[in-house]
């Protein structure tokens, strides 16, 4: 796997988002400095991967190339409508309001099939690392 540095290796590797598109469109804001935080459904967090802190992972393109690395730094878990609107800006989505971030999260758990009023949430604050 000589697609990423050797230190990465052995990372666990996704892209954000659930299509290619928005998938390139977090990585660049990650890319950019503007995107230090995501929100998964608990629900596919056990199901999948489960972030923990310290843990590095290599974040993919929307065409699965790796682009770069990013450390967890900070992990919570609590009800969808508990998320702060500090949170949701250092998602750095949209216009960086709250309501844009809740619109948005209710309708991509809406796609993922988690959806529910008081749903628990994975919080996630990383840091980028390195880019490839």
């Amino acid at each position: 796997m000589s697609d990423v540095p050797a230190a990465y290796r052995d990372a666990p590797r996704w892209p954000f988002g659930d299509s290619p598109e928005l998938a390139d469109e977090l990585l660049a804001l990650i890319l950019a400095g503007g995107k230090r935080a995501t929100c998964s459904s608990l629900a596919a967090c056990e199901a999948d991967i489960m972030p923990t802190v310290g843990e590095v992972s290599v974040i993919l393109d929307g065409a699965g190339v790796p682009r770069c690395a990013i450390r967890t730094t900070e992990v919570e878990i609590m009800p969808f409508e508990a998320v702060s609107e500090d949170f949701a800006r250092a998602e750095g989505e949209g216009d960086l309001t709250y309501e844009w971030w809740r619109d948005a999260h209710e309708a991509y758990y809406r796609r993922e099939g988690t959806w529910a009023p008081g749903m628990k949430v994975v919080c996630e604050r990383f840091e980028l690392v390195e880019v490839f």
